[in-house]
């Protein structure tokens, strides 16, 4: 995605990394707030304390309380991009798709208590905010998709459309579990024994799609 589609979240400080600095403290506030007591119920003044500055300081960086779970959905998105992009995706192999499966399934453990808060508190958010977050999701879903699309394109596997579209969405979605139902599966399995286990499970399916050679 490019950087100029992203939602503007006004600041009228100018210093970019001091912008970001900012804003990844008032994330972290923001979401131990919006965990313990939901969205509506926690004020810009509680997020401003628990980020460590003054009510001054933050309006300086936001303009709404809307803002911040702007910040909170693209720190996600830029987070999977990050680690995707570490990946030769050109080079169209089952082996570097494991990989964007391992890489994303990390992300979504680092970042489970903003992953949870989206999910909580999208029912939040504006009619003109909502349809931002859910384009986010499908362009997360889209980096799966060109994975994909690149084993496809190289012989790697056999897929229409459709079903690439499907896998795609699999890959999100069990990612998400983790996120979801970490309080269960934690008792039973560690991050790696859940990307080693799904993954296992994902490409059992994806088997029979494999170009015979």
């Amino acid at each position: 995605m490019n950087e100029n589609n992203k939602r503007k979240v006004h600041a009228s400080v100018k210093d970019e990394q001091l912008i970001q600095k900012r804003r990844n403290e008032m994330i972290r506030g923001a979401v131990t707030l919006f965990k313990q007591k939901g969205f509506h119920r926690t004020t810009t003044r509680e997020i401003a304390k628990a980020s460590g500055f003054s009510i001054g300081t933050l309006y300086e960086y936001i303009r709404t309380k809307e803002d911040v779970l702007y910040l909170v959905c693209d720190s996600i998105y830029d987070q999977v991009k990050e680690r995707l992009q570490q990946i030769d995706t050109e080079a169209g192999t089952i082996e570097n798709l494991k990989l964007g499966v391992g890489y994303y399934f990390k992300v979504v453990d680092d970042m489970q208590d903003e992953v949870l808060v989206m999910y909580q508190e999208a029912k939040s958010l504006s009619k003109d905010a909502l349809p931002y977050v859910l384009q986010k999701e499908m362009e997360m879903v889209g980096m799966f998709e060109t994975l994909i699309r690149c084993c496809v394109e190289n012989n790697e596997l056999e897929m229409d459309e459709r079903t690439i579209h499907m896998l795609a969405q699999n890959i999100f979605v069990q990612g998400q579990m983790w996120g979801f139902r970490r309080w269960s599966l934690r008792k039973a399995f560690t991050i790696d024994d859940y990307i080693d286990l799904q993954t296992d499970l994902l490409f059992a399916g994806i088997d029979g799609y494999r170009v015979k050679k």
